[in-house]
């Protein structure tokens, strides 16, 4: 497998600090603009230990992730690494996984983007038709049919992801730096609001509210994964992936525990119920509303990235999957003259558009995230494998405590997947079924492994 993507068509343009900055651009976004507030309602004032909970789960994957990609710099992110170890059948459903957080995280991404935007059009005095403003049925008593907005900024996003790895980090990494910036306006200003009294009670619901709470709260993570899936399009991937996953984690943890701490110090965690803005409303409360309008501009700018980084790592991913005859060719056919796999960017930028458009996503963040904290397991799984299996191999970065920290790995993913709600599991597992059909009636056959 490694000999036949040695020679890859992608151009290696990323640095190390290019990577933290994709990894950042990914994380920080809906988390905590939106799903902060939602999570306090569990955990009450109790909420950065949440995060802490769920950075720790994300930690614990991300060295497993960072050996991978160390020693195996190819597209595909945990698709890639399980398929050099656990086998064709496991990498399958892993990817399948992996087109499930990536595809429905940037249309629900774009769904929230819409909404942030449409509020800031409002704010000139435009409004948008009704029936253009968000998916059928997304609000109740509205007669709404498409959400025009949603559609039109993956359509953007698509545009430049078309144009090459060179012109796309330019753009992410402007944005990042914005929208980091507004998060440390955020954290300068709030800090003289806080209020001691309300942290008491300080976990309201127990335990089991703060385990809820990091349950919803790994939404807020998801992304750094999506790093690895540059690999081909790195330089010196054997450090600077390692750098770009666990650099663009450590920076967002502290981010989030700092601003969530803030957060519920000046409000009340009751008063987040309901609430689609919970750091404006922080501001808002404080009396510092000049600073609640630089905050939803940087929530604009913080689900652009995340919509860009989470659409790119969908193409990488499903351009691996073509590669190894899993999927038609068309997703792994690069363009000569920009060094990406344009018609597949097209492809599926397309039907993200579309599913923003048509389809309420608001309660899927759950069908994410459990695909996700499968994907982690199995990436912890692969390597105590590896390290048995292949000993020999060189490895530029290496987990500790082998096999404890990914046998510890695995266990956080399943405590948070135990927390996720019965529904969710069953379509859970009736999206892989899906996917085991397509494999077992269309990439088994015209597979290059068998073949």
């Amino acid at each position: 497998m490694m000999d036949q993507k040695s020679h890859s068509k992608l151009a290696r343009h990323l640095s190390g600090f290019d990577l933290v900055l994709l990894g950042i651009g990914a994380i920080i976004g809906t988390g905590i603009f939106v799903l902060t507030g939602t999570g306090a309602l569990y955990a009450g004032p109790a909420l950065p230990v949440a995060f802490i909970i769920s950075a720790i789960v994300c930690a614990l994957a991300a060295l497993c992730y960072a050996e991978f990609s160390s020693m195996i710099p190819v597209s595909g992110s945990v698709y890639t690494y399980t398929y050099a170890t656990i086998g064709e059948l496991v990498a399958w459903i892993i990817g399948w996984c992996l087109i499930l957080e990536y595809g429905l995280a940037s249309s629900a991404v774009a769904t929230g983007w819409s909404g942030y935007f449409q509020s800031l059009l409002s704010g000139f005095g435009i409004g948008l038709p009704t029936m253009l403003t968000a998916a059928p049925g997304a609000v109740p008593g509205s007669e709404t049919f498409f959400n025009l907005p949603a559609f039109l900024i993956l359509m953007v996003i698509t545009f430049l992801l078309s144009m090459g790895i060179k012109e796309t980090k330019r753009v992410n990494n402007i944005m990042v730096l914005v929208k980091v910036a507004v998060v440390i306006l955020f954290i300068v200003v709030g800090i003289w609001y806080v209020e001691p009294g309300n942290y008491t009670p300080f976990a309201p619901f127990g335990i089991s509210g703060v385990l809820q709470a990091s349950a919803i709260a790994f939404f807020a993570y998801l992304g750094f994964d999506a790093v690895t899936s540059a690999a081909e399009e790195v330089k010196d991937p054997g450090r600077n992936l390692p750098i770009g996953i666990l650099g663009s984690l450590a920076i967002v943890t502290v981010l989030y525990v700092v601003v969530s701490a803030i957060m519920v110090g000046i409000v009340p965690f009751k008063q987040f119920e309901g609430v689609d803005s919970p750091v404006s409303l922080a501001l808002k409360v404080a009396g510092q509303d000049w600073v609640a309008g630089f905050v939803d501009l940087g929530a604009i700018v913080g689900m652009t990235t995340v919509i860009l980084v989470m659409t790119f790592g969908l193409v990488r991913l499903l351009f691996a999957m073509s590669r190894d005859g899993l999927l038609p060719k068309i997703f792994s056919d690069v363009n000569e003259k920009s060094h990406t796999p344009v018609k597949a960017t097209w492809i599926l930028g397309t039907t993200s558009g579309l599913i923003a458009g048509f389809v309420p996503l608001g309660t899927l963040a759950e069908l994410i995230n459990i695909g996700t904290l499968a994907a982690f397991a199995l990436i912890s799984i692969a390597v105590i494998i590896l390290r048995r299996t292949r000993p020999d191999l060189k490895r530029a970065f290496k987990v500790p405590f082998v096999p404890f920290l990914p046998i510890l790995s695995v266990l956080a993913c399943i405590m948070l997947m135990v927390n996720l709600q019965l529904f969710t599991w069953i379509a859970f597992f009736i999206w892989t079924g899906i996917g085991l059909a397509v494999y077992f009636l269309y990439g088994r056959t015209r597979s290059k492994l068998h073949q």
